[in-house]
């Protein structure tokens, strides 16, 4: 039996590796405060995810797949958690048990092995009969597949076929064995027989010719003999025990993918009902392939922000298609690193198949995401603040492909204006060249105007200004870079009010 809840053909790894950058992602876009809200204090949700979000999917086709099942689980979410609580049980009951395969012995193989198929089977007939009365709600390509092979696999004759061995495997009238002898009279082939269950009525079983019987009987305090005849009843049970661990196994996969799969939607549910309560939109996105260039939103907003501010947060409204380069400029604490953040959570969130944090939201799919971010001073650096950001470039020009992107905050403004404009020139100027679509925010006013007066057809300036009195709006607009620092809303902050 195969979930398919992530992939149309195919399992979820969750051991898979995560790409190098991972740290960095997290780190730069916030990407723990997203987790944290998709997991509710659960570890193992966390993990999943992690794995998930930083897992992107590399066809549209994947991402309307995943968008589906999402769909669905947002409209039936009492049904899904009741599904998901399955797995969990199962993981509660070996933990409160640990009915594993312990144990040398095929006798307690045996019998580990049958107590958690019985467990096992209970939740399977759980799961069928949530099949038999909700599977005609779900829509989505993945649970109707999914409910058909419950539906399908898990019928009446099976449960009774499982039932009837699990019965007979407890051998509550003892173990029907047969042994041939080899060299030296040496028991050999010794071989697990059905017991000769025949139909008699009482009178056949009370005058009915019968077969001769040659029994031996232990004294009670025999431990040697005791111990000699468990040596033989495990030789016997040695392949049923292996068939039935087997088995058990079997089952046990199934409930550990169909926990892993549905924790990623879990974790969706529980996001989505937290932007709810602050009355925050979410959307399902439209990817475009990664050669296109697509980009147009109205209302993105940053939902790291969001959750970490418990309140609704301001949105903005872009149209960016065919646009390779975006430079964002403009005053301090305006909402330019917001912005960038936004971008960067909304194309993760849409590549893992869910839902962003937008009123509308179509771009292009990206190969890998990378982000290059200015950093505070660190007394544990071996070299300075600009060496250090060189030397993080250039691991990332050493792992970036064709039809990434890139997003820029700050880079290169810890050396002189000149210095570090030419720098952020030719390496933006690079990434193009290689079909790598950049985010740029910055105060570098050389470089922004530089690429300006360029009049590419491919780039797009916004700026993020501030009102009268040096008030923020935190909304971003399209204008060509300014050459001011500022300094008035400094002023402002310390001397008050210019007169404005």
């Amino acid at each position: 039996m195969k979930v398919f809840l992530m992939y149309p053909d195919r399992d979820f790894e969750p051991e898979q590796k995560l790409p190098s950058v991972e740290a960095v992602l997290t780190q730069d876009l916030e990407l723990n405060t997203l987790f944290e809200a998709m997991a509710l204090g659960d570890k193992f949700l966390f993990e999943v995810a992690q794995q998930a979000l930083l897992s992107s999917l590399d066809t549209p086709g994947t991402i309307h797949y995943r968008q589906e099942i999402l769909k669905d689980c947002l409209k039936l979410p009492d049904v899904v958690r009741q599904i998901y609580r399955i797995p969990i049980q199962a993981v509660e009951n070996r933990r409160r048990h640990w009915i594993g395969v312990f144990g040398s012995s095929p006798s307690a193989i045996l019998s580990s092995a049958r107590g958690t198929l019985e467990m096992f089977v209970d939740l399977l007939r759980t799961l069928k009969q949530i099949a038999d009365e909700h599977a005609e709600q779900f829509e989505s390509r993945g649970f109707r597949r999914f409910f058909a092979m419950i539906q399908q696999e898990l019928d009446d004759d099976y449960f009774a076929v499982v039932t009837k061995h699990l019965k007979e495997l407890k051998f509550r009238g003892g173990v029907l064995l047969s042994a041939e002898l080899g060299k030296a009279n040496e028991g050999t082939n010794y071989i697990l027989r059905k017991a000769n269950h025949n139909n008699w009525d009482w009178i056949e079983r009370v005058v009915g010719r019968k077969s001769p019987v040659y029994s031996y009987t232990l004294h009670p305090r025999d431990e040697s003999g005791a111990r000699a005849l468990g040596e033989l009843r495990d030789r016997g049970v040695n392949l049923v025990a292996d068939a039935v661990a087997k088995s058990t196994d079997h089952i046990d996969s199934f409930l550990n993918a169909l926990r892993f799969e549905l924790a990623f939607y879990i974790g969706c549910l529980n996001l989505s009902e937290h932007l709810a309560q602050l009355g925050e939109p979410i959307v399902f996105p439209q990817p475009a392939p990664a050669s296109e260039r697509r980009l147009s939103f109205t209302g993105l907003y940053d939902v790291a922000l969001a959750l970490t501010m418990q309140q609704k947060v301001v949105g903005n409204d872009v149209t960016a298609d065919n646009i390779d380069l975006v430079i964002i400029t403009g005053a301090n604490q305006g909402g330019k690193s917001t912005y960038l953040r936004s971008i960067g959570l909304a194309q993760l969130m849409m590549q893992c198949g869910m839902f962003v944090p937008a009123e509308s939201f179509t771009a292009n799919m990206f190969s890998r995401l990378f982000t290059h971010y200015k950093r505070e001073e660190d007394a544990t650096m071996k070299s300075g603040k600009f060496d250090e950001e060189l030397s993080r470039m250039s691991d990332i020009v050493d792992d970036i492909t064709p039809n990434s992107i890139m997003l820029f905050n700050e880079s290169f403004a810890a050396t002189n204006e000149r210095e570090g404009s030419e720098i952020a020139r030719q390496i933006v100027s690079a990434l193009l060249e290689k079909h790598v679509k950049v985010f740029f925010v910055t105060h570098l006013y050389e470089f922004a105007r530089g690429f300006f007066d360029k009049n590419m057809a491919n780039a797009i300036f916004l700026r993020a200004g501030r009102r009268t009195h040096g008030g923020r709006a935190f909304k971003l607009i399209e204008g060509e870079p300014l050459q001011t620092s500022y300094g008035i809303d400094v002023y402002s902050r310390i001397f008050g009010s210019t007169g404005e």
